[in-house]
């Protein structure tokens, strides 16, 4: 018999867009939750619009950025700016036990979508808001993504080479990883109190305080220490080694080679000593200067240089495998080709799911982040194709006839 999804039974209506909202309703969706995404096809999400896209692909339907975070919703097209749009979407958070939207304070409170609002028609919603920074303060309504959060949070200060200009993060940190799954919390959190109190309750997860929170070390030392930190490269004050060291490249599978780096981190002397014996103890490694952590980070760029030439023409993984087995903390840093198609850890563990979606076909996509031994998640289908459920969700969910769901298609509501 099927184990119950822990979520089974909760309803919840998607009003974001991009990908702090979708990807955290994306993971009440993968738990079991009922998630109907609301789009307008006047204002498209744009995430339908940015690669990668299924090859050979175009519309609005094959994008795997958007296809990955969208993964079992229902999509509704609903144009908010009509007149009747914003009555409908109430009728949809009458129906809801969650509402959830990113999008900025200025456009919620046209629409209508406030709190107190929300509550009129449904007293026990839980209404979920991710402005990107709050809904109190001078900035309330200053827009932005991921890569405005990691420059005003501090992450590009840090990020990077002390010798370049502030790197970043190379992705949208905080859009994708920080804020989706402290809202996560959050909106589990007023679950728990609404199924002991019976209330539902407003939650406010603003990314940039959200974002904010893993900088708490640096913050700390600032506080404490009176240290500015800044960009390090991959180096840290308590290790050394401590880095990316280029090697053997891939050339498997008749594709362009693939470069190769191996993360290789000595935290204590200890681990150094093994690291030496693993290279089999060459007159530079064995050095007294080198055999404290004091003397390594003080000859530091000589060190690095010399491990890059020793592991320049060495396989990755004999490597990593090797210095594993003798307790030197070493991984291969991985394409995303090798994640998928080359690791044997994530594929034993089934990480990926594989589903057939009816205009990029067969592809990837995350699976469930957590494995609940009774209550599994699952993927129960790829992500929809825009406005697909329109018609299931109006008359199913919303109890709309067939003359009503016309003439809202008419005056341009349904879009």
């Amino acid at each position: 018999m099927a184990k119950k999804a822990p979520l089974e039974g909760i309803k919840v209506a998607d009003f974001s867009w991009f990908g702090a909202g979708p990807i955290c309703a994306n993971h009440l969706a993968t738990y079991g939750a009922t998630v109907v995404r609301v789009e307008s096809e006047t204002h498209i999400d744009a995430l339908r619009t940015v690669a990668p896209f299924a090859k050979g692909k175009t519309g609005y339907n094959v994008s795997g950025y958007f296809n990955n975070y969208n993964a079992g919703k229902l999509s509704l097209t609903l144009n908010l700016n009509s007149e009747k749009g914003p009555d409908l979407a109430l009728k949809l958070v009458e129906w809801a036990d969650i509402f959830l939207t990113n999008i900025t304070p200025r456009v919620i409170e046209r629409w209508g979508l406030t709190y107190d609002r929300l509550t009129e028609v449904n007293p026990r919603i839980i209404a979920c808001y991710q402005p990107m920074q709050g809904y109190v303060g001078p900035h309330r309504d200053f827009l932005g993504f991921g890569a405005v959060l990691t420059p005003i949070t501090g992450y590009n200060y840090l990020s990077g080479f002390p010798e370049r200009t502030p790197f970043g993060l190379g992705t949208n940190y905080p859009d994708y990883v920080i804020n989706p799954g402290h809202t996560l919390i959050a909106i589990l959190a007023a679950l728990h109190y609404r199924n002991r109190t019976g209330r539902g309750q407003r939650v406010e997860c603003a990314q940039l305080p959200s974002s904010a929170a893993p900088l708490a070390p640096a913050v700390f030392d600032y506080t404490v220490n009176g240290r500015v930190q800044t960009r390090a490269g991959n180096r840290l004050p308590y290790a050394s080694p401590h880095g990316a060291f280029k090697c053997k490249p891939l050339t498997d599978g008749g594709m362009p080679p693939d470069e190769r780096w191996i993360a290789i981190g000595c935290f204590s002397d200890e681990e150094w000593n093994r690291l030496v014996e693993a290279m089999g103890s060459p007159a530079w490694a064995s050095d007294a200067k080198l055999a404290k952590i004091e003397g390594r980070k003080a000859n530091e760029d000589e060190l690095e240089a010399n491990l890059s030439a020793w592991t320049a023409d060495k396989d990755a993984y004999e490597l990593m495998r090797d210095m594993q087995s003798r307790g030197v903390a070493a991984g291969v840093v991985q394409s995303a080709r090798e994640v998928l198609d080359c690791d044997d850890h994530m594929r034993e563990r089934g990480y990926y799911a594989y589903l057939d979606h009816s205009e990029t076909g067969r592809a990837a996509y995350d699976g469930p982040p957590a494995v609940l031994s009774l209550t599994p998640g699952r993927l129960r289908g790829p992500a929809p194709l825009l406005g697909e459920h329109t018609e299931y969700v109006c008359k199913e969910i919303l109890g709309l006839g067939d003359d009503e769901m016309a003439d809202l298609l008419v005056e341009g509501v349904l879009r």
